[in-house]
């Protein structure tokens, strides 16, 4: 039976990505150039931010380097945040049920400690988190499995007692490699069928994790009930 469940944090815990969205936005007007909403969930959501940039250089063909068009976003992001960032729809109820149920929760995004911390702070959530970790603490990052991993060392269970919620492609890869049951619960872009397939479930929002749970839950104890049967 599932005791732990690990979060993603773009998309998927925090309503961010149409916030990267305004970011590219902004930084192709200084140059009277534009991307549009159905472009950047095409071309841009769920990519490294890094990767981001190359594209969007090349694509719109800004005079700039990519330290300037990071830096750019950089701080464009942080005033972004300062207006405050919004949790997806069932994160709150979601965190409350695993903490009554004694879940164990942790996080695990590439994002920096730094920003992610203070998003958690500013929606009042850090204290349920019993561990955060971050990309620049493994040795790669998604869709390889080391930050999952990582994050079962945390929580000192194994891979099959863990649950990882995510909404992006290398997420889910990066369980399904870990060996890790994931659900997916899309936000912009809806994973391609391959990448799907490696979901356990995909669901349409938070809220929806909590009747999963539930279920699985009596699978759980309806197994361990009927191998009883068997063995007396």
């Amino acid at each position: 039976m599932k005791n732990t469940v690990i979060f993603d944090l773009d998309g998927l815990l925090i309503d961010t990505e149409i916030i990267s969205y305004w970011l590219y936005r902004d930084l192709t007007a200084v140059y009277d150039k534009t991307i549009s909403l159905e472009e950047y969930a095409r071309d841009y959501s769920g990519k490294t931010e890094t990767d981001n940039m190359k594209r969007i250089l090349a694509v719109c063909d800004l005079p700039i380097s990519m330290e300037e068009g990071l830096a750019f976003v950089t701080e464009k992001e942080k005033e972004y945040f300062t207006q405050g960032v919004a949790l997806k729809t069932g994160a709150r109820e979601l965190l409350t049920y695993l903490h009554e149920h004694q879940y164990k929760i942790l996080l695990a995004s590439s994002s920096t400690r730094p920003r992610a911390e203070g998003v958690l702070e500013q929606n009042g959530i850090r204290a349920y988190f019993s561990h955060l970790v971050f990309g620049a603490e493994v040795k790669r990052g998604k869709p390889f499995p080391d930050i999952f991993l990582k994050a079962c060392e945390y929580a000192k269970e194994a891979p099959e007692k863990c649950l990882v919620l995510e909404d992006s492609e290398a997420g889910i890869q990066a369980a399904y490699a870990a060996g890790i049951d994931v659900i997916c619960i899309p936000d912009m872009k809806v994973p391609a069928e391959a990448t799907g397939k490696m979901a356990t479930a995909q669901l349409s929002s938070l809220h929806d994790v909590i009747p999963w749970l539930e279920e699985h839950a009596r699978e759980a104890k309806d197994c361990t009930a009927m191998k009883g049967t068997i063995q007396t």
